[in-house]
């Protein structure tokens, strides 16, 4: 008997050094390991010890004889994986930890309270007498775990009780509900730490660059996702959900979380944190179909074997693919893409029924324009060949649709005091220190998460990337870079007081935390978010936060 991973596998590999035979792959620094979206239990060593399934952070460990049948698949697709890469032994080096630092010899600023951020906190926190900074402009930590993650997600958002121990450590201070730029600027980070992580992630879409674009009816798919999540920002936004069709512009996971909450129905998400607003705007839709327009075809989709394995399990909706018809692996595929391939070869074996809902795959094919005198009415799409527009096809064909979201990934923006490249969207950096423009490090400035690296990977993405940025830190606080006179924290906390700013600490997000707790389990639900940040303060009590004067 074996343990299996499923669906929500975040891969930030808490699982790994936990095993006893070392039978979980892909991880650490094997550059003949393929890049996958999951990790993988082969079930031929597995000892059945269980150890994986207790350090899992999301809950996507399970014994295979207790698999859900949702996730039965995922017992063959592990066993599958390891016949095309059987398990041999890796030779990584042996990881050495930093010895003890002398309390305030080292404090670290972290800009950003996301999963980057969380992951950079732990690892610093893990270096006894380090201290810590966090930095937040909401009141509320977590960022796109929080604000990003689908409703019906709950396991992959329990991730962040991998971060309680370093967030609630007496050696990090959190300063939620602080807008960096705003109510305290870099130069003043830097007086009262030896050294600042930005762990800013990437919040505007990119866009589509077609006429129409700006219409009413069409949106960022990630604008969407914070209104059904409850983004403070996003609170007042109201998606019109009367038409009967919906397209989406981008395969990734974003695009597929929206289209099953949009078809899923509202008996699958009444138990969900998804905001009421959202759940009301859901039960009266009028939307039976939402087509997923991919550029190029599937072996070059964005999204994970899980989410596409999912949409099958979904009640009363049938999976469409349309658009691709190689659909047999290839001797060079990955071994992901062989799933996609399996799985997508399986949905088209499936007849349609009658009545239900749809969701298609529209592989190659690409907008070229949103028509519509007022508000979206439909959206042009040309056939494409490889990503390239076919000749003679610039009329393409008109879909008729009243919404349309675009989800063709995020782009980074200037974090003021920081070098910037426009081109890629992200902080100029050399394994996490930030380089000006003549390639000259930027002593104690570093980076972390999406604007390090660019918007790519999972949840679990962002742990190495983060020990790679603290890895960094703490060898330049060896070479003795860092060594300057600081400002305490005391210092800052009258700073920020003297300008108004009420700072949001640990305990503060504590008494929010439990105050939408105790709004859900009166529901039956996880939590009932507060929207504004107004409600969020007010479930503070003045013990859990450090006001300012009021003016």
């Amino acid at each position: 008997m074996a343990y299996v991973i499923t669906q929500n596998c975040c891969k930030d590999a808490s699982c790994v050094p936990v095993c006893p035979v070392d039978c979980i792959r892909p991880a650490g620094d094997d550059s003949d390991s393929p890049i996958t979206e999951m990790l993988y239990i082969d079930p031929d060593s597995c000892i059945d010890c269980g150890a994986c399934m207790d350090a899992c952070p999301v809950g996507a460990i399970y014994y295979e004889d207790e698999l859900p049948d949702s996730q039965l698949r995922f017992r063959s697709i592990n066993a599958e994986y390891f016949a095309r890469h059987p398990l041999q032994s890796p030779t990584y080096p042996p990881v050495v930890k930093h010895g003890r630092i002398e309390p305030g010899a080292l404090r670290v600023a972290i800009v950003g309270a996301g999963p980057a951020a969380c992951y950079a906190a732990d690892a610093l926190i893990d270096i006894d007498g380090v201290e810590v900074s966090v930095f937040e402009r909401l009141p509320t930590p977590f960022g796109l775990v929080r604000a990003g993650v689908a409703p019906d997600h709950q396991r992959t958002k329990s991730v962040v009780s991998a971060f309680e121990r370093a967030m609630s450590s007496k050696r990090l201070a959190a300063y939620f509900n602080v807008d960096v730029g705003t109510d305290v600027d870099h130069d003043e980070l830097l007086r009262y730490h030896h050294a600042v992580i930005y762990a800013v992630g990437m919040t505007h879409s990119k866009e589509l660059g077609v006429p129409g674009e700006q219409l009413p009816g069409s949106y960022a798919a990630s604008d969407v996702v914070a209104w059904y999540n409850g983004h403070p920002d996003h609170i007042d936004r109201r998606i019109d959900l009367t038409g009967h069709r919906a397209v989406i512009i981008g395969n990734g996971n974003v695009a597929l979380d929206v289209a099953r909450v949009l078809l899923a129905g509202t008996a699958h998400l009444e138990s969900t944190d998804i905001t009421d607003d959202a759940l009301n705007s859901l039960r009266d839709s009028t939307v039976e179909e939402v087509v997923i327009v991919g550029r190029r075809g599937i072996r070059h989709a964005a999204f994970s074997v899980g989410e596409f394995l999912a949409l099958g399990s979904l009640q009363g909706v049938d999976v469409v693919i349309e658009g691709d018809d190689d659909l047999q692996p290839a001797p060079d595929d990955d071994v992901e893409t062989v799933f996609k391939l399996q799985i997508a070869r399986e949905y088209t074996e499936r007849p349609p029924t009658p009545g239900h809902k749809r969701v298609v795959f529209r592989f190659q094919a690409r907008p070229v324009e949103i028509l519509g005198p007022d508000r979206v009415s439909a959206v042009r799409l040309a056939r494409t060949a490889a990503g390239a527009a076919r000749p003679g096809d610039d009329e393409g064909e008109i879909l008729p649709t009243s919404l349309v979201l675009r989800s063709i990934g995020y782009r980074g923006t200037a974090v003021g005091g920081l070098p910037f490249s426009a081109d890629t969207g992200i902080v100029p950096n050399e394994a996490g220190r930030v380089v000006d423009d003549q390639g000259h490090v930027r002593t104690g400035i570093y980076v972390t998460g999406w604007i390090k690296r660019g918007p790519r990977g999972v949840i679990g993405t962002n742990r190495g990337c983060a020990e790679e940025t603290v890895a960094a830190v703490l060898a330049d606080f060896d070479d003795g870079l860092l060594e300057r006179p600081i400002g305490g924290r005391a210092d800052l906390d009258a700073a920020l007081a003297d300008r108004g700013v009420t700072h949001v600490d640990w305990s503060g997000w504590r008494a929010i935390d439990a105050a939408e707790r105790r709004a859900g389990d009166a529901r039956s639900r996880p939590r009932i978010k507060l929207l504004d940040i107004a409600s969020m303060l007010a479930a503070v009590t003045p013990a859990n936060s450090t006001p300012g004067p009021q003016a």
